[in-house]
C-alpha cells in the first residue's frame, strides 16, 4: 500500500467528517473523469458535444471537471449526445 492510501484510510478511520467528504468527493471526481473518458471514445470534441447539447464549451468542461451536483436530466442528455444510454446503478 502507498505512503499516500495508507494516510488516506488512517486519516479515514480517526476523521468521520474526512472520510465522508472524501469519499463524495472521489465519486464526483469518478463520474467528471467517466464523462470525460466516453467522450473522448467517441472522438468528439468539448466543442463538438457542447454544439450537440445546445451548451457552450465551459458547461461540458465544469461537467467533466466538476461533476458534484449534476442533474440527471444533463447526464442523459450527455449520453445521448454521445450515442449512448445512461445506466444508472443504485448499490
Amino acid at each position: 500500500m502507498s505512503d499516500l492510501k495508507k494516510y488516506i484510510a488512517k486519516r479515514k478511520a480517526i476523521d468521520p467528517d474526512f472520510a465522508k467528504d472524501f469519499d463524495t468527493g472521489y465519486e464526483e471526481f469518478k463520474i467528471g473523469v467517466m464523462l470525460k473518458i466516453a467522450r473522448e471514445q467517441a472522438g468528439i470534441t468539448q466543442d463538438q458535444l457542447a454544439q450537440k447539447m445546445n451548451t457552450k464549451k465551459s458547461a461540458i468542461s465544469r461537467i467533466e471537471n466538476h461533476a458534484d451536483d449534476i442533474k440527471l436530466s444533463t447526464l442523459k442528455k450527455f449520453a445521448q449526445a454521445l450515442g449512448k444510454k445512461l445506466h444508472v446503478d443504485v448499490a
